[in-house]
């Protein structure tokens, strides 16, 4: 059904760039609002492959832009794009919506379904969902639907918030989400949209995709329906005031795990006791002292939007960033003998020693940002290398057999049948991860550029620092971003990477020392290295 004869026009000029993605409905579709934000205000809403802006007021120099308007006009231009994609007339297909517990999440979803509404689609409103619940809204028989979208802003602050879409070929990438915001500016509006929001349909997602995980914990291990294989599991759970909360009472609870002490489930999006985020400390130590104060085999913790996660052994030990990597590389080990496992550049040598030299496995060490990584394992596996897993340290991880999807959820599902079978043979959960090397030192350092063309000067220092490190004879691995220093032997052994922020005017130095010392011999050696740039600050190196 298409709302072209019952909305006020007026085309704003120009609009001809537009002929490239619309066919002449779509043109006319685009006349629906008044000029409110600027193009220049949209495109800021991009971060990568998402959408991310201030949502709410009440922080002090973070002024609202992700405003309804613009979830207005980009869940119409959203619609737009997958009609071109799809090559179907807008009113044959089917968009779903989800959101976090994020406060403003109710607002900007009626906000993005209006638009979409207004566009012609059919809306099924989702409700509290989670980022890879979405994604397999367009998997499930019973949902199929043609696109989806997730409000959220990850693990950010309560007055953040964002949009992220899916279609059937799975997240759009960096360019989809341009090509959707330029089509947002095309869209003029006079009003709020009138839109009838009960038009939308309504679905329970969150059922059928706990369902999924369910059903794939029993075949992981042999149980049948209404088995309880995780009886004698005890299991603790940290949502952070997240969305997973029903990894609870609609995965473990009914597969007979105890969960007793499991805490912070209920939605809120003021997130009162944490920041939802496996990567915050505050949270770690949430997990860490719940997992060992009621004895638990295994604690989980998940970001808000529940495509990240981390674990602690039932001693309290964190499984996260290269921990976290290098068990699901173990679990997977088996069943993909020889395999490739893709991760962003900042995993440790030590990570790289447990895959290939305790593994067997092949470690591709390739750059920062989930999409990239996920990608890199798409690249692979089309070219007949077999690569089971793309994982980053911030717990974003993508396995083959899953839609290439980063499922923080279903990573846990694979921990918890690995738990239950080493279980079964009298063993624990650390038995996968025994022989990784534990973390000694570290430390990151963030130089500011202070150059105005801060991309051309940082590419320079890498330059220099690539020259340095080769008169001084270090050995320079092959890196996919920036330039990372080996140290094996000698006085200081450990790692260094320099390299370029993804989008800020900054250059973050990681440095790993092997033993205890080495960490200060290696920032000397930095020291050297980085010395004599006038517009770069590296002060904190001191």
């Amino acid at each position: 059904m298409s709302a072209s004869g019952t909305l006020e026009h007026r085309l704003r000029v120009p609009f001809a760039p537009l002929l490239l993605f619309c066919n002449l409905t779509d043109i006319i579709l685009l006349a629906w609002y008044t000029v409110c934000m600027t193009k220049q205000d949209l495109l800021k809403l991009q971060n990568g492959s998402d959408i991310r802006g201030v949502a709410l007021e009440g922080v002090e120099g973070e002024p609202v832009n992700l405003t309804e308007e613009a979830c207005l006009k980009i869940g119409a231009a959203f619609a737009l794009w997958l009609g071109k994609k799809t090559a179907k007339p807008l009113d044959q297909l089917t968009v779903g919506i989800g959101r976090d517990s994020r406060i403003s999440g109710p607002a900007l979803e009626v906000a993005v379904a209006k638009g979409l509404i207004d566009a012609g689609v059919r809306v099924v409103r989702c409700g509290m969902a989670t980022t890879p619940a979405m994604f397999m809204s367009i998997v499930f028989d019973d949902t199929h639907f043609d696109g989806s979208v997730m409000i959220t802003a990850s693990h950010l602050p309560f007055n953040r918030n964002g949009l992220k879409f899916f279609d059937s070929d799975g997240g759009l990438e960096h360019e989809d989400i341009t090509a959707v915001l330029e089509l947002s500016d095309a869209l003029d509006v006079k009003k709020i949209s009138a839109a009838d929001i009960s038009k939308s349909g309504v679905y329970n997602l969150i059922d059928a995709y706990a369902a999924h995980l369910r059903r794939a914990i029993c075949t992981g291990l042999g149980a049948g329906e209404g088995d309880k294989p995780l009886r004698g599991l005890k299991i603790v759970v940290d949502s952070g005031n997240g969305a997973s909360g029903f990894f609870v009472d609609k995965i473990l609870q009914p597969l007979g795990a105890d969960t007793a002490g499991s805490q912070f489930l209920e939605p809120d999006g003021s997130f009162p006791n944490h920041i939802p985020n496996p990567e915050n400390k505050a949270a770690m130590k949430a997990i860490q002292d719940a997992t060992v104060k009621n004895g638990a085999d295994l604690g989980l913790i998940f970001d808000t939007d529940v495509d990240r996660m981390s674990a602690v052994l039932s001693d309290g030990r964190e499984v996260n960033r290269d921990a976290i990597i290098a068990m699901v590389a173990a679990i997977l080990a088996p069943d993909y003998p020889g395999s490739t496992i893709v991760t962003d550049s900042v995993t440790s040598d030590r990570l790289t020693y447990f895959l290939q030299d305790v593994l067997g496995l092949t470690h591709l060490c390739y750059m920062r940002g989930y999409k990239n990584v996920i990608n890199k394992q798409k690249e692979l596996n089309a070219a007949g290398t077999v690569c089971p897993l793309a994982m980053e340290t911030s717990g974003h991880g993508a396995l083959k057999e899953n839609y290439y999807l980063d499922d923080g959820a279903y990573l846990a599902v694979k921990l918890i049948v690995a738990l239950a079978k080493a279980a079964r043979d009298g063993k624990k959960l650390d038995s996968f991860i025994e022989k990784l090397p534990p973390l000694v030192e570290e430390g990151e350092f963030r130089f500011k550029i202070t150059a105005e063309r801060f991309k051309e000067y940082g590419a320079s220092v890498l330059k220099t620092f690539e020259e340095r490190a080769h008169h001084n004879g270090y050995v320079m691995p092959k890196s996919y971003e920036g330039v990372r220093l080996s140290f094996k032997e000698g006085d200081a052994q450990g790692w260094i990477l320099l390299r370029m922020s993804l989008h800020d005017p900054v250059m973050p130095m990681n440095i790993e020392g092997a033993r205890n010392g080495d960490l200060a011999k290696l920032v000397k050696i930095a020291q050297n290295l980085m010395a004599g740039f006038d517009e770069l600050d590296v002060s904190c190196l001191k």
